[in-house]
């Protein structure tokens, strides 16, 4: 088993250095070009750094050269953190504060938060200029070094930084490919951001399998026709795409004029796929292989898989699956497990892991703990928050047991914004329900502002992904008998109104 994420680099190097190995509208490279890349500018990082262990920021703009930096800082013996600098100032700078990074890179021409240290920054223009270092850094590291710290939402209002080290990404592509076998040509069709961990399977599987990792730009997926296009064009056979990413297609009726030649997997993951979304794309394209993905950032991206029967039942809730090899999956009510048929939170043990949250001991205390039920050895389980239930030896997802939610794609505390909200002016207390069947956010909130101000503020504060579908202004929250506002009266109030 590789102790480190480049083994695969310098193996498809080996095999076939002259394939492509990246590619995006503009720029194509072969592994040959990226080995050469890599290996002059990790050896700048790390001459820069002068050390290793330590997190390097990289400001995002969803092309090859947001790879070759984190192929880069790998190599340098440090570990990336990628940021989307569209985020709000706030959100960014809480991120940084967390990671005090130790270097930040930035495209030509991407904007930098004025949060952010001028001699932090170094620009592309001055990236592959160093003379290889005698000794890769990156052969003194270890499996449980950090390779990348992803954010999600936290619920202190602070978002979270989730520690991922190599051992869990290499086991995630060993398992990825030995399930479901993917050829050594495969060629991904990337359409998650690189800070969403959808994106981490397309970067590290088409690299172990020598493949080649294609980056679909966004406003593609306002197009179908050119997203379709590039599909064929470029011969894409794989995607692992978020659902909503699916949804799109099938609210265009995007295959109507032309379908996508090559397509023979169609894996997804990130909510709970509508069937309709399922049956159109089914019908569609009928001879690919179809899989459900299940599992948060703190597991590695999946922990199960369900491959969708081509003749299953569409009434049927979509089964989440079993668990990959080398991987624990189990129900726990409290400390005790649950039998079958019945619901319980899903706990994952396993390599699959994070190593917790990055400057964070207390929340990663409180969500990675000793295994109840393996008292006499120390054994690490995340408890995930989400409630499944075993039928038939398939695993269901049955929702969140907080107020944790998945929406378009997104892990989202609801709680984050109901603090965001609460630091507006004029607002005194709010609250955030979520109605899935929509699906959407809606804020409550008391206070003398206008609603309008409410969204300005949030707006101003929040990725696009958390903000909430409606603000509105109540002069009373239903309470509950303990005097804390009753949500479920409040989601109660919002589906009689709408009938």
């Amino acid at each position: 088993m590789p102790h480190h994420v480049l083994t695969y680099l310098e193996e498809s190097f080996r095999k076939y250095p002259n394939r492509i190995a990246l590619a995006d509208a503009k720029t194509s490279l072969t592994y040959a070009q990226v080995h050469a890349y890599v290996t002059s500018f990790g050896s700048g990082i790390h001459r820069r750094i002068g050390g290793e262990g330590r997190p390097v920021a990289v400001c995002l703009r969803h092309n090859v050269y947001d790879v070759l930096a984190f192929f880069s800082v790998a190599y340098s013996g440090n570990f990336y953190v990628p940021v989307d600098t569209a985020l709000p100032a706030d959100r960014i700078g809480q991120m940084m504060e967390t990671i005090a990074p130790a270097a930040v890179l930035a495209g030509e021409g991407t904007r930098v938060p004025d949060t952010v240290p001028a001699e932090l920054v170094w620009r592309q223009e001055d990236w592959a200029c160093d003379a290889p270092l005698p000794e890769a850094p990156w052969k003194r590291a270890k499996d449980t070094d950090v390779l990348y710290v992803i954010f999600t939402s936290g619920s202190t209002g602070v978002p979270k930084g989730v520690a991922v080290a190599h051992r869990s990404v290499i086991d995630m592509a060993e398992q990825f490919c030995a399930v479901f076998g993917f050829p050594e040509n495969a060629v991904f069709g990337n359409q998650a951001p690189f800070d969403f961990d959808v994106s981490v399977k397309d970067i590290y599987l088409s690299l172990k399998v020598g493949g080649r990792l294609e980056i679909l730009e966004k406003k593609l997926f306002s197009f179908p026709k050119l997203l379709i296009e590039r599909l064929n064009e470029r011969q894409v056979d794989t995607v692992i795409w978020a659902v909503p990413a699916l949804k799109i297609m099938s609210a265009l009726d995007a295959f109507a004029a032309e379908k996508p030649l090559y397509l023979r997997d169609i894996m997804f993951s990130g909510e709970v796929m509508p069937p309709k979304t399922l049956a159109y794309w089914q019908e569609k394209i009928p001879d690919a292989r179809y899989v459900n993905l299940y599992g948060p950032t703190e597991i590695t991206c999946n922990c199960t898989y369900y491959i969708v029967e081509a003749d299953r039942n569409p009434e049927e809730n979509l089964p989440i699956g079993t668990a990959f090899p080398n991987c624990s999956v189990f129900l726990l009510e409290g400390d005790e497990p649950v039998a079958e048929g019945e619901s319980g939170e899903i706990c994952v043990a396993g390599s699959c892991l994070a190593l917790g949250y990055y400057n964070a001991q207390e929340q990663t205390d409180a969500a990675f703990v000793q295994n109840p039920l393996r008292k006499c050895l120390r054994e690490t389980i995340y408890r995930t928050g989400d409630i499944g239930r075993v039928c038939d030896g398939k695993l269901l997802y049955m929702g969140r047991r907080d107020a944790q939610i998945k929406h378009m794609g997104h892990r989202i505390e609801l709680s984050e914004i109901e603090l965001c909200a609460n630091t507006a002016e004029g607002v005194s207390v709010s609250a955030c329900v979520y109605d899935a069947d929509v699906p959407r956010i809606v804020l409550f909130y008391q206070g003398s502002a206008e609603e309008k101000a409410v969204f300005a503020h949030l707006r101003g504060k929040l990725p696009k992904y958390m903000l909430p579908a409606a603000v509105e202004k109540r002069e009373n929250f239903p309470q509950t008998r303990t005097g804390k506002i009753d949500r479920k009266a409040l989601f109660a109030s919002l589906v009689h109104k709408e009938n």
